[in-house]
């Protein structure tokens, strides 16, 4: 393998730097002044296709690589200047010209220039031609991204652009299912995109644009071609296919419709071949745009998910799945102020998990090993309508609501083989989960300029959440002794009963005064409130299916939590230079009581913290970013409740009324850099946080069964983490990165009774290049090494990959993607090696409106794949099996 690797590199590289030539030089004003950001392209007069282009850097040099012996156009245009043309003949040699503009106001040449050129920036805003990046083989808006250079798409479906993970995602510069962006990179169709505009330091509050350091805000907006504004447009797909044992099926139709008025975007999936649209983890982490008000406020209280510990698929892979989805999201200008979007989202998904695992103590070495078969049913409902009134520049009021309802079940059965002090006994286990939360998140913020120099913003959110876990264990072993448990049942058949509510309240008022056009002084004045209920209750069932209620305190909570940050906050930016400065303070008064056992227990205190933020632009896309804070971090009411509660089927966890704050100190060191002149893209961002007094576990084993209960440890947690990227576009045809990536972190806890410090680091290495010819077949190569270090075990990944696709003939598209996985631990005890291959063909004749296309997936039919995990107190290996081979043929209508 790592021969082919290195065969492709070398042919990737010879045909890189072979039959060209280098065309550079100056481009400057009618003074000799440098003109950087100035852009050149030269046009092939022959074919009349653009062979090379490019955007001069800091001191005005520009550098195109040409065909030799060939006659070009160059046209070169500048914002504000006369655009040039320049004829150009190559030969053999390279050569070196300067340009010299004209100063003449902005000509319409000079604008269509830059709509023609694959890549210009003004401002803030990046914005990529996307026709000059497809090849033909694009079908979503994924396809389109992952050929940009300095753009992302991982596995998730979230977008990156330079190491940032973009926030929100619109089309036409309306929302598109705002808080998510997997659903319109997996469903925007490729050939209705004409530009892709990002948008650096984007804030969606104009009034706040520039007061507020939102550097690490990215923001995506997509512009549609001619053709698809003010006329439907989408697809509809179905196909059928076969497995070794069944029959396979995929529906999905799409519709768009945009216009300056308002937009419709309707999605729908059903199928039974592994395509998630939105997955539990999706479902769970889609903010709907809420963010996080209380950024700046140095307190962190966060609403903990009661969600039973529910199996979480592996990248979309299981066994089996079969999705039914749909969505729709819209928005509509009810007038030139007034604007209204939503979206629904219903998603009910029934999934087969099948695992093997070991898991592993770390200090007594006591095993556990599990074969278990799951079986999933999710319901899960999104829905969001939000509406902003603008009548001047001078206001804004924006109000939204989402509502999240779920309803999932999980049954499980395994067979369990423990070894505990070399002795070995087995069981099965069956276990339920059920659970059907719902939540509530409001929204309101006004936003008022009073003067050019005056300018307030009043933030309130509302969160209502009600969630009802329900948990049974049916075992053959006793693994706890509860008071008032009858033992000597043939089966041991727990059960637990959770319910949990929680309103929660933020609300800040924040003041800016414009001291000069270069500094401004902020105040903010905030208060989080939060009231929380939780009550559970452990029963028993008997053989005889009588139940037997653990009714004794310590099997039980009805506990109230109630928690106050009422806060005032100052800082100051000021933009000197190449730097800018932000230091800040607040001031805290907390107050936290909760109820339980007839009695209250209290805190009451204050706290100053501190935090500051500094930018040195090195250049106009080069900067060096530092952060600090310091953040008071407070739990919520699951880790307060003192009766036992059980987190499975071999861990019993109660709460610590007592518990006081932990205290974070944060220091992250950020470093971007993206040149134009030779598209190259590097970033690189370095984080170490200490938490003091922070919340730990101790935690006694009987065996490999745990009994936990949280403290404050005196002994300080530390986390460094770290990632650097280096990535270059260049000779308009090809595109290379790497990227390495850390996670080093140390815990301090008590087990058994003993001191426990345990450390993990996590490293990833990843190489990779491609190729973006029309008409030539187009490769992606790369390698991907991942080592987990646990404390006494590592783990190491080794992933080449490699991706084909090749667009011929005017109508065949072929697509084929490879993975090897090589899987194994130091001692090679673990030691596996598997494969995926998928491909499809599809065949679309020029202007036809049919597609048809067959494809499969997991062609090497290969059954399981592997993961690694740490917990602090154990190591945990496991192999799950994932959907065998199967083959679609589809067809596919374009309106």
């Amino acid at each position: 393998m790592n021969k082919t690797l290195f065969v492709f590199a070398l042919l990737f590289t010879s045909i890189c730097f072979s039959q060209s030539v280098r065309f550079d030089g100056l481009i400057q004003d009618e003074q000799k002044n440098p003109l950087e950001m100035a852009n050149i392209m030269a046009i092939n007069n022959g074919t009349k296709a653009m062979d090379s282009y490019g955007i001069t850097n800091d001191k005005g040099k520009f550098q195109l690589t040409l065909k030799p012996n060939t006659a070009y156009t160059i046209k070169i245009s500048y914002l504000g200047m006369k655009s040039k043309e320049i004829a150009v003949s190559t030969k053999s040699e390279n050569m070196t010209q300067n340009i010299v503009l004209d100063g003449a106001g902005i000509e319409l040449e000079g604008v269509e220039i830059v709509r023609e050129m694959p890549v210009s920036i003004k401002g803030d805003t990046i914005v990529y031609n996307a026709d000059s990046f497809k090849s033909g083989t694009e079908k979503k808006l994924e396809d389109v991204l992952k050929k940009l250079p300095g753009v992302e798409v991982n596995a998730d479906g979230e977008i990156e652009v330079e190491g940032k993970k973009v926030s929100k995602l619109m089309v036409e510069g309306k929302d598109f299912f705002d808080g998510d962006t997997k659903l319109g990179v997996k469903n925007i169709p490729a050939d209705a995109i004409d530009k892709v505009q990002v948008l650096r330091n984007y804030n969606e509050i104009s009034q706040l644009k520039g007061l507020e350091n939102d550097q690490e805000n990215v923001a995506m907006n997509i512009k549609l071609k001619e053709g698809k504004k003010n006329f439907w447009f989408g697809d509809v797909t179905a196909g059928i296919g076969v497995a070794e044992l069944d029959s396979r099926y995929i529906i999905n139709p799409k519709l768009f419709y945009y216009s300056p008025k308002y937009s419709i975007n309707l999605i729908t999936n059903f199928n039974n071949i592994g395509e998630l649209p939105l997955t539990a983890q999706d479902y769970f982490k889609f903010t709907g745009g809420f963010k996080n008000m209380m950024k700046k406020g140095g307190s962190s209280f966060n609403v903990s998910s009661n969600d039973l510990g529910i199996s979480l698929l592996r990248n979309n892979r299981a066994k089996e799945i079969e999705t039914k989805f749909g969505a729709t999201n819209f928005a509509y200008s009810a007038t030139k102020s007034w604007n209204i979007s939503g979206f629904g989202i219903l998603s009910t998904s029934k999934t087969d998990l099948e695992t093997k695992s070991q898991t592993t103590i770390l200090e007594s070495g006591d095993q556990q090993k599990s074969n278990e078969n799951t079986n999933q049913k999710n319901n899960l409902g999104l829905f969001k309508l939000s509406s902003t009134y603008k009548p001047s520049d001078k206001f804004q009021f924006d109000y939204d609501i989402l509502t999240k309802l779920t309803k999932q079940e999980e049954y499980s059965d395994l067979f369990r083989e423990q070894i505990v002090q070399n002795v070995a006994t087995s069981e099965d286990i069956f276990t339920t989960k059920k659970q059907d939360p719902t939540s509530i998140n409001q929204n309101l913020s006004l936003y008022y300029t009073q003067s050019t120099k005056n300018i307030f913003a009043f933030e309130m959110q509302h969160l209502y959440q009600d969630e009802n876990p329900f948990y049974n264990a049916n075992l053959q072993t006793l693994p706890f002794d509860l008071s008032g448990y009858i033992s000597g049942q043939n089966r041991n058949d727990y059960n637990q009963d959770r319910f949990v509510k929680t309103n929660k309240l933020d609300a800040k008022l924040d003041y800016y005064y414009m001291v000069t056009p270069k500094s401004n002084f902020n105040i903010t004045l905030g208060n989080t409130y939060s009231y929380q209920n939780f009550n559970s209750h452990i029963f028993q069932m008997l053989d005889d299916g009588t139940r037997n209620d653990l009714n004794n305190a310590q099997n039980n909570n009805d506990v109230d939590y109630r928690f106050n940050d009422a806060f005032l906050g100052f800082h100051y930016k000021i933009l000197t230079g190449k730097f800018t400065f932000t230091p800040g303070v607040s001031f805290h008064t907390y107050q936290m009581t909760n109820g339980q056992l007839g009695t209250d227990y209290s805190q009451n205190f204050t706290k100053v913290l501190p935090d500051f933020f500094a930018l040195y632009q090195i250049k106009k896309s080069e900067t060096l970013t530092y952060n600090f804070s310091l953040t008071n971090d407070f739990t919520d009411i699951n880790q307060l409740a003192s009766g036992y509660v059980l987190s499975n089927y071999s861990s019993l966890f109660r709460g610590n009324r007592f518990l006081e704050n932990a205290t974070s100190q944060v220091h992250s060191l950020r470093y971007f850099k993206y040149n134009m002149f030779n598209f190259e893209n590097i970033f690189a961002n370095a984080t170490y946080t200490r938490k003091v007094d922070a919340i730990k576990t101790k935690a006694d084993f009987d065996g490999i069964n745990q009994s936990s209960v949280p403290y404050n440890s005196n002994l300080a947690d530390e986390t460094f983490t770290g990632m650097g990227n280096y990535g270059r576009s260049f000779l308009k045809n090809y595109k290379a990165s790497a990227n390495a990536s850390f996670n080093w972190s140390k815990f301090n806890n008590i087990q058994n009774n003993q001191l426990s410090t345990t450390e993990s680091f996590s490293q990833s290495y990843t190489v990779r290049a491609s190729t973006n010819y029309k008409n030539l077949p187009n490769i992606e190569f790369g390698y991907n090494l991942l080592i987990n270090k646990y404390s006494g075990s590592t783990f190491y990944t080794d992933k080449p990959f490699a991706r084909l696709d090749y667009y011929f003939l005017d109508s065949f598209s072929f697509v084929s993607e490879y993975e090897f996985y090589h899987y194994y631990n130091g001692d090679k005890t673990v030691d596996n090696e598997y494969d995926f291959l998928s491909a499809s063909l599809i065949y679309q004749k020029k202007n036809s409106k049919w597609e048809y296309k067959v494809s499969a997936t997991n062609l090497l039919n290969t059954k399981y794949l592997n993961d690694d995990s740490f917990s602090q107190f154990s190591t945990r290996v496991s192999q799950y099996t994932v959907q065998p081979r199967y083959i679609i043929f589809s067809m596919k209508y374009n309106l």
